[in-house]
């Protein structure tokens, strides 16, 4: 059949190159395919209904409900050849994007397991499949890319297709986010980046209508501390279809905020969000002036304060900064928030406040404290906490792709250290659910799932590079100062009970006797120069004798410097 089918006589032209063909014929429910040719066809002959003979030249027409495809693996065309996994409505919504933008490539096919779809056509653009067949025997040149446009595809399904695409050899594959983030039901190819492993590692999100989630925020002027950084610029994107009026985007260096604005502005562009004023602003929380002038000036309605010193063993190297940041540059925002009239405030916690033993644990506890004591002299304050995000800066994932793409080893601290996991977009999303919960005052603390021991976070990492353990060993080297082998979300003394609100949870809190007015009190002497307690002045032995006596967990080294 071969034989007589194909005709390759008189096609190849002086010159030109031997390229590999694979011919589809597909009708819906139904595909064929045609051993691969290593010459280009001149024609193909095909016995379709009643015997009628077909000619199916070199571009691929409909005709009785037949496809031809006939897909060139070294393509002559300068621009990228793009296949979208997915002919849903993501799908659809990317490829009339792409059509109407020539210079970011040409859509050749989609590949989807539907039935009903596969042997299709939409907008002049075949419908392949099913997609592990089919990917199993595609060969790529550099020139190809992936886009998968399944916004609701789980981690399962999604490692599935990451694993078929990987083994076809695709130049780049890209990812459309959640479903959640894809507001009133349309995507956009500015959405769409190089996948993580954190998009494979995690569980599956929980699926937020941000518009609804976000209504409280309508009209409002909206500030974002830390906007630069991985969680507030994460909340600056969700915030775009939130219909805020202005989003501030404050914090104190320059690259990250500039960074995070020129994205906005590309993505208001490329037609996501609504059209929210966005407005850059540098400055420092360390600055109390700076902060009380800037908060009446901006009239901000709501705060989501993110902005922290976050590197647990860099800030055990330098804890009198972490405090003066986290702890004295909180309380700077705070009173400057009051004095402006701001409506609400959400600060960002994390699970290394709970009975802390490193100086950032230190400080995010008494940032907790600062916060919740305002917000029981009736202010609309609240903090929201929780554990480890993936992929963001600092952390463990990119250090892992580092050390996997330079030969490794991979370093874990301890076999049985284990952490919460959540991805950035999901926490972020939560974040601003919370925001917005019925009372808002008080301490809120997201569901994270089951811990995940770091161990075999560095196995799947090294599987989703597509090595084994033979290939990179992993080293065992110890705990680091202030680290813990476990987390915990919330201490002994600390109620938990579920809200209205998947995976967000309320926590009632013990009156202590310990206030953050006093702990504060004690520690500025050392981060503040005072001419009568000289000798307490940036001694990093006495503040570590100071936190301890208030959280015991702390450790006070015998080698600590005092200065």
């Amino acid at each position: 059949m071969h034989q007589n089918c194909l005709s390759t006589q008189g096609c190849q032209r002086e010159g030109e190159h031997k390229a590999q063909y694979y011919i589809f014929f597909q009708r819906p429910g139904f595909h064929l395919l045609l051993p691969q040719c290593k010459e280009s066809p001149r024609f193909i002959l095909l016995s379709a209904q009643k015997n009628e003979i077909r000619v199916f030249f070199r571009k691929g027409i409909l005709t009785n409900g037949w496809v031809c495809v006939i897909l060139d693996s070294v393509s002559n065309k300068k621009s990228n050849r793009i296949f979208i996994i997915g002919a849903g409505f993501a799908g659809e919504n990317i490829a009339q994007e792409i059509s109407s933008k020539s210079h970011t490539g040409e859509v050749v096919a989609f590949l989807d397991d539907d039935p009903g779809k596969i042997g299709t056509k939409i907008g002049n653009i075949p419908v392949l499949g099913p997609i592990k067949e089919f990917a199993g025997i595609l060969r790529t040149t550099p020139a190809d890319e992936a886009i998968i446009a399944i916004p609701t595809a789980d981690r399962e399904e999604l490692s599935l297709i990451y694993r078929i695409l990987s083994k076809a050899e695709f130049n780049r594959i890209r990812i459309l986010p959640n479903i959640s983030q894809i507001v009133n039901g349309h995507a956009h190819l500015i959405q769409a980046r190089d996948i993580n492993p954190e998009d494979l590692l995690s569980r599956n999100p929980i699926l937020i209508d941000l518009v609804e989630s976000l209504s409280y925020l309508r009209g409002k002027r909206v500030l974002i501390t830390g906007a630069g950084g991985s969680i507030g610029s994460e909340l600056s994107r969700q915030l775009l279809s939130g219909g805020a009026e202005r989003l501030y985007l404050l914090g104190h260096g320059e690259n990250s905020i500039y960074k995070i604005d020129r994205e906005l502005r590309i993505l208001q562009e490329g037609g996501v969000g609504e059209k929210a004023t966005v407005v850059p602003v540098i400055g420092d929380l360390q600055d109390s002036d700076f902060m009380t002038f800037i908060l009446k000036r901006l009239k901000a309605d709501v705060i989501f304060h993110c902005a922290a010193h976050k590197h647990v063993p860099m800030l055990e190297f330098n804890p009198i900064e972490a405090i003066k940041n986290n702890v004295f540059g909180t309380y700077n925002l705070i009173k400057a928030a009051e004095a402006s009239g701001t409506e609400k405030l959400v600060l960002i916690s994390t699970d290394k406040a709970v009975n802390p033993s490193c100086i950032y644990g230190v400080t995010k506890k008494i940032s907790e404290m600062l916060v919740l004591e305002e917000r029981r002299k009736g202010q609309d304050f609240m903090v929201v906490r929780f554990g480890n995000v993936l992929g963001s800066r600092g952390s463990i994932i990119p250090l892992f792709k580092e050390q996997i793409l330079a030969g490794g080893p991979v370093t874990v601290t301890h076999p049985e250290t284990t952490r919460y996991f959540m991805t950035i977009p999901e926490a972020s999303s939560l974040v601003l659910k919370a925001g917005g919960v019925g009372e808002n005052r008080g301490l809120y603390v997201l569901d994270m799932g089951e811990p995940l021991k770091i161990l075999e976070l560095a196995r799947q990492m090294i599987r989703f590079y597509g090595y084994g353990e033979e290939d990179i060993p992993i080293n065992y080297i110890g705990m680091r100062p202030g680290e813990k082998v476990i987390e915990r979300l919330w201490s002994d003394g600390e109620e938990l009970s579920k809200t209205e609100f998947a995976r967000i949870n309320r926590v009632a809190t013990e009156s202590g006797k310990l206030s953050a007015a006093a702990v504060m009190n004690s520690l500025r002497p050392v981060c503040y120069f005072d001419s009568e307690q000289a000798e307490l002045f940036r001694n990093r032995k006495q503040l570590r004798n100071i936190l301890k006596e208030h959280f015991p967990g702390i450790r006070v080294p015998d080698d600590e410097p005092e200065y």
